[in-house]
Order: structure tokens, then sequence, then C-alpha cells
């Protein structure tokens, strides 16, 4: 019982530090067991035993390792094959590279590549092949009454104005050509008549 002895605990302090000490060492085990499951279950009970709910006869099928393999590959293929037809379908979007070392040139806007025509040429162009189509299209009008004329709105309709009861009467096509004889006649005795 000297005064630079160390304190000694009482039996109730160590018992406490023991019990203390007995959780850490546990809650450490637990720990260990639950960050690393490949470790695996060791038990020193003979008495100690479990069921394997995976693959037990009852239990549904499950994949291969081969076929779970082939499944990713597909998906992944899948993937692949839909980013592709999104960049063909969007060129708008463009390319993206996280990449610094990926470059590319542009061969459009080079010092040695052809000119290309600037933008009111653009415009022009378009402007005069649009004039051009619709006069082809008004010629093949012309050229072709037998086409007829089509309407997809139901809004449009014309007037037939040579079918109409009150159109003036026409000739029919036997006065008309016994008409034309005539004139021709007439014009032929003239001739002679000079």
């Amino acid at each position: 019982n000297r005064a630079s002895a160390p304190e000694m605990e009482d039996d109730e302090d160590a018992e406490e530090r023991a019990c203390v000490l007995a959780e850490a060492a546990a809650l450490k085990k637990l720990a260990t067991d639950y960050m690393h499951p490949e470790v695996g279950v060791t038990a020193t009970d003979g008495a100690a035993f479990g069921r394997n709910y995976f693959n037990r006869a009852s239990a549904p099928e499950t994949e291969d390792t081969d076929e779970a393999e082939e499944r990713a590959l597909v998906l992944a293929e899948a993937a692949a094959l839909k980013k592709s037809a999104v960049d063909y379908m969007h060129p708008e979007v463009g390319v993206t590279t996280t990449d610094a070392t990926v470059f590319g040139r542009n061969y459009f806007n080079r010092p040695s590549a052809p000119e290309t025509e600037d933008d009111e040429d653009a415009e022009e162009r378009a402007r005069v092949l649009a004039e051009a189509a619709a006069l082809k299209k008004s010629a093949m009008d012309y050229m072709h009454p037998e086409v007829g004329v089509t309407s997809a709105d139901g809004a449009c309709f014309g007037r037939n104005y040579f079918n109409r009861p009150s159109a003036p009467e026409t000739e029919e096509d036997e006065f008309a050509d016994e008409r034309a004889e005539i004139l021709a006649e007439a014009a032929a005795l003239k001739k002679l008549a000079t």
C-alpha cells in the first residue's frame, strides 16, 4: 500500500471491464462476418445445422452461370445496338467523349477543302428548285388532262360549267361534223369562183 503504487480495481469493475471487452469482441466478429461473406460460416457444434433453400428439390429453377453470362452478353449487345441506332437516328445530338486523347479532323473547314456554297446561295438554290418542281407539276397537269384532279381536302369543290342545267346548249358531234363539211364545201366553191 505504498503511495506510488498503481490503483487496484475492485472485483466489480474487473468483471464489468471483462464483460464490455467480451461484447466488443463479439461485435467485431459479427462485423467481420458481415463485411466478408466470402469467408463462409464454420461451426464447431455438431448439433448446429442449416437448410439450403436454393438447392433443394422444391426450389424454383435458377440460371446456370453460363446462361447468366450469355444473358449479360446479349443485353450488353442490345444496349450497344440501341446506342448505335440512337446515334444514327439523331445526328443533331453530336458526338461526345471524355477521353482527352481522342480527336478528329474536320474535312469540311480545312483550307484545302473544296469551296462550299454560302447559306444565301443554298436558300436561293432551294427556292429555284421548288419553283421548278411546281412548274413541272403544272406542265404535267396541262399535258395530261386525262389524269384528272385529285384532292384530299373535303372542303375543296368545283362546279362544272358545261353540264349544268343553265349552261348554253352545245352542238352534238353529228351536227358539228356536218357543219364542218358544209363550211369546207363553201370554201372550196368560193375558191373555184375566184
